[in-house]
């Protein structure tokens, strides 16, 4: 995400993630899980995509119950036509998770109490308005157990109106 969308969603996370399992910043999950043996490729793909491509266009557009949690709906035509030429490149290598169109979203809370999870999205509808969000560039990460580790994170360079 662009930097004061990292920052407002890295603040509701931190102030409503259980602080045992907050272990990764806010992000949009575009895949779950590549094998690492496709990494080196993935980052080749990833380095054409954002030489090429200009930011996403992309708006939060709801907000959400999750079975233990709250997330703010995303909604990102551009992101998800990225997405797809990944998957495309990948297609034999998804896993079951992956194969299908996700449903792009911001994760604030889970693996709470499901009564704390129904308060904070009361509170948090009060005073949502759909609005813009900044999407800066991908990344990857290895999952290690705990904290993740950044594999690699590329900003998009495209122009937008260049052609």
């Amino acid at each position: 995400m662009g930097a004061a969308d990292q920052r407002f969603f890295d603040a509701l996370r931190t102030a409503h993630y259980p602080p045992g399992r907050n272990r990764v910043a806010s992000h949009i999950t575009l895949f779950h899980h590549l094998p690492p043996s496709a990494l080196d490729e993935l980052a080749r793909l990833i380095r054409a995509i954002v030489a090429d491509t200009p930011p996403p266009v992309a708006r939060v557009s709801d907000i959400y119950l999750l079975d233990r949690g709250v997330a703010f709906r995303v909604e990102s035509p551009d992101l998800l036509a990225i997405r797809a030429r990944i998957a495309d490149r990948f297609a034999g290598l998804l896993a079951a998770q992956d194969r299908g169109t996700p449903r792009l979203h911001i994760t604030v809370q889970n693996k709470a109490d499901p009564a704390a999870a129904r308060k904070l999205l009361a509170e948090l509808r009060r005073d949502f308005r759909a609005r813009p969000l900044a999407i800066a560039g991908l990344a990857a990460h290895h999952y290690r157990g705990g904290p993740w580790e950044t594999a690699f994170e590329r900003n998009f360079r495209g122009m937008r109106g260049r052609y």
